[in-house]
């Protein structure tokens, strides 16, 4: 029998996604794909109750075998070999769309031989492809020769997982062309959606002295060490907003006028923002949802310029971007830069509404019409 839906009628869809453990960039995609598809199950590798948002909890969760593991909510990425056969392992066969949201595996999921599969890729696997050696620099000894075998196995299995999708989307040109590289497929671009309804200027602070800002999940591509050493050079000081990996070592590193405030978010991040004379983007992104909260809030960015920074970013109208990846000094200079250009905040505002959530839905109701499918629309 054949799974494309009667003309009219939305497919039987179901969601995959890599990990539910917190919401971050990811989830807030899969958030706003999940509101076009109402009751779809979420699949995923293993789900911790209570992290991510009510309305992704209120869809039905079906985790794999994973998530019985021991500790596997504090070492799940212990398990990384695993992840293939455990995303493989989902029966989808009663649905003629699946909508996958991957940076690991997701897109891996085998679906229906006649159903049509969309796959959003954050990124093709990080630590897997070109920043092996970011994410993992110990390069001796028996458990750095074990870890090459079974991520050059993960690259071969990512290879042919590939082939199981029919439509990639990329969140940047950047990921695009990754995708193009190691998956030799194309993807059409759909940034993710940034809230900006929520994140806007607003009235001046009562700082003392100006600071920069990182938002950064904390681990070792980030480059946030790298915004410690430029600020401390320039006298400026530094807040720091995110956890991860890179905390204890960040700790080490920063001095006086470096502030950890680990995790915050809602309207205190937002103050943050409004408050920054400039935020920091010292690695490459992917694409940089905070970089655009950023310029909704009317702060300016100084960033690397490689990646998806340059959808976001132009050099001199919304931010500075400097090019000489990991050096301090670099970024500086760029710091001081800033300093000689005066920013208009109704163009970094205007700049940060083409990727609005209203955005995101018009590109993606699109891209599912492009394969056509259709789902009932945000509620």
């Amino acid at each position: 029998m054949s799974t494309v839906p009667a003309p009219g009628h939305p497919p039987a869809t179901a969601l995959v996604h890599d990990w539910l453990t917190g919401m971050r960039g990811g989830e807030k995609v899969l958030e706003e794909i999940a509101s076009f598809f109402p009751g779809a199950p979420i699949h995923t590798l293993f789900h911790f109750p209570g992290t991510v948002s009510p309305a992704l909890e209120a869809h039905p969760i079906r985790t794999s075998h994973l998530q019985r593991l021991p500790a596997v909510e504090r070492r799940y990425r212990w398990y990384l070999p695993l992840f293939p056969a455990a995303i493989e392992g989902f029966d989808l066969s009663a649905f003629d769309l699946v909508v996958s949201t991957s940076h690991c595996v997701a897109k891996g999921a085998i679906p229906a031989p006649e159903a049509r599969h969309l796959c959003y890729c954050h990124s093709p696997v990080r630590y897997a492809w070109d920043q092996e050696h970011a994410y993992f620099p110990r390069r001796r000894g028996p458990a750095a020769r074990l870890r090459a075998l079974a991520l050059s196995s993960l690259r071969s299995w990512d290879v042919a997982a590939s082939t199981r999708v029919d439509l990639f989307a990329a969140n940047s040109r950047f990921v695009a062309a990754r995708i193009r590289r190691y998956y030799r497929r194309d993807a059409e671009v759909v940034p993710p959606p940034v809230d900006t309804d929520f994140f806007t200027p607003g009235p001046a602070t009562d700082e003392e002295r100006p600071y920069a800002l990182v938002v950064s999940a904390l681990a070792p591509y980030k480059r946030v060490e790298l915004a410690v050493d430029a600020c401390e050079a320039t006298g400026l000081d530094l807040k720091v907003v995110g956890t991860g990996p890179e905390l204890g070592r960040l700790r080490r590193r920063a001095g006086p006028r470096t502030t950890l405030l680990g995790h915050v978010e809602g309207e205190e991040l937002r103050r943050l923002y409004r408050g920054a004379w400039c935020f920091l983007q010292p690695g490459v992104e992917d694409f940089g949802i905070a970089t655009v909260e950023a310029l909704a809030c009317g702060t300016p960015v100084v960033a690397l310029g490689r990646g998806g920074v340059l959808d976001i970013v132009e050099d001199g109208a919304h931010g500075v971007l400097y090019t000489a990846p990991g050096d301090a000094a670099a970024l500086a200079a760029a710091i001081d830069k800033r300093r000689a250009i005066r920013f208009n905040e109704l163009d970094l505002r205007t700049r940060a509404e083409a990727f609005s959530r209203a955005a995101f839905r018009d590109r993606f109701r699109r891209l599912l019409e492009s394969i056509g499918a259709t789902g009932r629309g945000p509620v």
